[in-house]
């Protein structure tokens, strides 16, 4: 049997070598005028001779391999709740640059290869231990973390040592930086999350609901449901405002009757919940801001956005906001068709700008 390992940071927050690994981020931020915005960021490193990805032409990956045998992309998207819209990335193959994965903490400089002449200017960066710079087409973000990690599972690795996952959260970073809505720059400044996740799985039909939830009393939450398809395993991981952690392992999520279908993939997603978390004396209910928070990298679709949040603890309400992930919600879209049509429009939009 194989044996986990301790988790320890900053050495952690760099790269590992195992089939799957990623950085995320999300986060609320406002401007002067109190305007709402909320984001997510989320770079992946996947080995591709064990993780099929059928949407990536044959030459890109022929090329990719020749350096080694990992593959990058990337997907952001900023909501501007205000104004109910969203302005989504979604890099199906990204380049990263030589000196990547090789300073003493995180740094991930990379670009779309789908973009000629881009300089490579997007970035992950670790300015000092457990503060980072994020920066993408419409993000540039500086991250400083207040609190320790939550390591979930209480020790930061979830399920068998033979097929688990390394998983740690920074759940309560202060946000200043920019971001560009339109072509216009907007200074805000927020609070974020950070996941870092890192697995020898390929994760091909799993299905799973997963939640952070960040409170007003100063509690952070990650909350997940998830079904193997043989099984439905549930992990709940909390962090008070001083730090303190527990974990839970039992608890009903229940769809609250909202739900929103693609027009594009055909998936119906839960935008509402109820979570029941009897042993922690726990009643979370959440809605979504905006409806339409889809997004799309080749045959995997899912559902990802801001939520608002109402948790009931020992009969006590206490507001906050969250995010919500919905990954392996059934879907009947054919990709190439779909991006056929996208670029159809694109052509015409861009014709008719120039009459």
């Amino acid at each position: 049997m194989n044996k986990t390992k301790k988790i320890i940071l900053p050495k952690d927050n760099g790269s590992h070598d195992f089939v799957i690994e990623w950085w995320y981020f999300n986060g609320f931020l406002h401007d002067a005028q109190g305007r709402k915005y909320s984001f997510m960021d989320c770079f992946f490193k996947v080995d591709l001779e064990k993780v099929n990805i059928p949407h990536l032409l044959p030459s890109r990956v022929e090329e990719r391999l020749k350096n080694g045998k990992f593959i990058h992309f990337a997907h952001s998207v900023i909501s501007d709740i205000s104004r109910k819209k969203i302005y989504k990335e979604i890099q199906n193959f990204s380049l990263i640059s030589k000196d990547t994965f090789k300073k003493d903490l995180l740094f991930i400089n990379y670009k779309n290869f789908n973009i000629l002449g881009e300089n490579l200017d997007s970035g992950i960066i670790e300015t000092s231990p457990n503060n980072f710079n994020i920066k993408t087409k419409h993000l540039d973000l500086y991250l400083e973390s207040r609190k320790s990690p939550l390591l979930e599972g209480g020790h930061g690795y979830v399920g068998t040592p033979k097929d688990g996952s390394y998983y740690y959260s920074l759940t309560d970073l202060s946000v200043k930086g920019k971001i560009n809505i339109e072509g216009k720059e907007v200074a805000v400044k927020g609070k974020a999350w950070m996941d870092h996740q890192w697995a020898n799985t390929t994760y091909k039909k799993d299905k799973w609901t997963w939640f952070s939830f960040n409170l007003e009393n100063g509690t952070e939450i990650m909350c997940v449901e998830y079904d193997t398809g043989t099984g439905v395993d549930i992990l709940i991981n909390t962090i008070d405002r001083k730090g303190c952690q527990k974990q839970y392992k039992k608890a009903k999520l229940v769809p609250a009757g909202k739900f929103w279908k693609s027009k594009k993939t055909k998936a119906k997603y839960p935008l509402a919940w109820e979570i029941l978390i009897p042993e922690a004396k726990m009643e979370i209910k959440t809605s979504s801001f905006i409806k339409d928070q889809e997004m799309i990298f080749g045959q995997i679709n899912y559902w990802e956005g801001p939520i608002k949040v109402v948790v009931k603890i020992n009969k006590k309400k206490i507001k906050g906001n969250g995010f919500m992930e919905l990954v392996g919600y059934p879907s009947d879209y054919n990709y190439l068709a779909l991006i056929g049509k996208e670029t159809e429009k694109e052509v015409f939009k861009r014709v008719k700008n120039l009459l």
